[in-house]
């Protein structure tokens, strides 16, 4: 199944940021029930066992030359989405929803100062400007008037700076691995990388702080825990890579870091909702500018220029 229409596409992409919006809510609900490896290591095995499919219907063949260095790869790209996977939904624990997303939201525009970092890949004076903005507003979203950036912020804020490690070596190594088995490799290495912290963690794997011990079934089965491990692992995950890597073979780079910024964007009005989260007047400052900094970053003076292609 492809995506042949651009409507389709950013109406496809803009589900798929809804869900990763929402995600936030629902996790934070989860690991009141359940301890953040234990959970994040269900979790990927779900999205592993649920590519395997697409693998199987895409034919993608694994050559002995490529095995070694797809699980060398896949296993380095896997710890660094288990940094970034533990440290925001570690961070949930101690900073709001709202923070959260805005936050993770800022791994867009550090890809390309990290890219200028680590490889030496030409920065625009639009990345400069939107890193500024997005600076400010995270001062302003996590700071504001009582200068403190507490626990939670900084944890995210590592998750970030992962997920943006993440995307910069995840484009240097797809040029020379199949796709599908590397993701599914990550997947796994999550998996594995969780359930080993969860079960040497001086915690127990499943207990549930603030509450009695329970067993691993009543753990795992709680309702808020079933439907936050199926959407995050099966919608989240699994859906969210195929809808993105389609979209992204007809859509501009820029326009699908528009659209993406729609994410944290979700993330707010799911915790407004549902948990009656406010930012205050400090933290919409600091949400639009780091919104902004995202759009100019990674769109530049791209998003003022009609485009002569028609959408569909």
């Amino acid at each position: 199944m492809t995506i042949q229409s651009q409507r389709t596409a950013i109406l496809c992409l803009a589900v798929v940021c809804f869900i990763w919006g929402a995600e936030f809510t629902l996790i934070d609900l989860a690991i009141d029930v359940m301890p953040v490896n234990t959970f994040n290591a269900i979790r990927f095995a779900l999205a592993g066992l649920f590519l395997i499919p697409l693998l199987l219907w895409s034919k993608e063949t694994i050559s002995k030359q490529h095995l070694i260095p797809l699980l060398i790869k896949g296993s380095t790209l896997g710890f660094l989405l288990f940094i970034a996977f533990y440290t925001q939904t570690e961070g949930l624990r101690h900073t709001s929803v709202s923070n959260a997303g805005f936050i993770t939201g800022l791994a867009s525009p550090m890809i390309p100062v990290l890219g200028f970092i680590l490889f030496k890949k030409r920065v625009s004076r639009f990345v400069w400007i939107g890193t500024l903005f997005a600076t400010c507003g995270l001062y302003f979203l996590t700071v504001g008037d009582k200068l403190v950036f507490n626990q939670g912020d900084s944890l995210v804020l590592i998750c970030a700076l992962a997920f943006a490690i993440h995307v910069l070596l995840t484009g240097r190594f797809v040029k020379s691995l199949p796709v599908i088995p590397l993701t599914i490799v990550q997947l796994f290495a999550v998996a594995i990388y969780s359930g080993l912290s969860a079960f040497s963690s001086p915690e127990p794997a499943f207990y549930i702080e603030g509450h009695t011990q329970l067993t691993w079934q009543e753990s795992i089965f709680t309702p808020i825990v079933v439907i936050t491990i199926l959407i995050a692992g099966i919608l989240g995950t699994s859906f969210a890579y195929w809808a993105q890597t389609t979209c992204q073979t007809i859509l501009p780079d820029y326009k699908i870091a528009l659209i993406l910024t729609l994410e944290p964007v979700f993330a707010w009005l799911t915790a407004w909702l549902f948990l009656d989260e406010k930012l205050g007047i400090a933290g919409l400052i600091g949400a639009a500018c780091i919104l902004t900094g995202m759009v100019v970053a990674e769109t530049g003076g791209k998003l003022f220029v009609r485009s002569s292609r028609p959408l569909s």
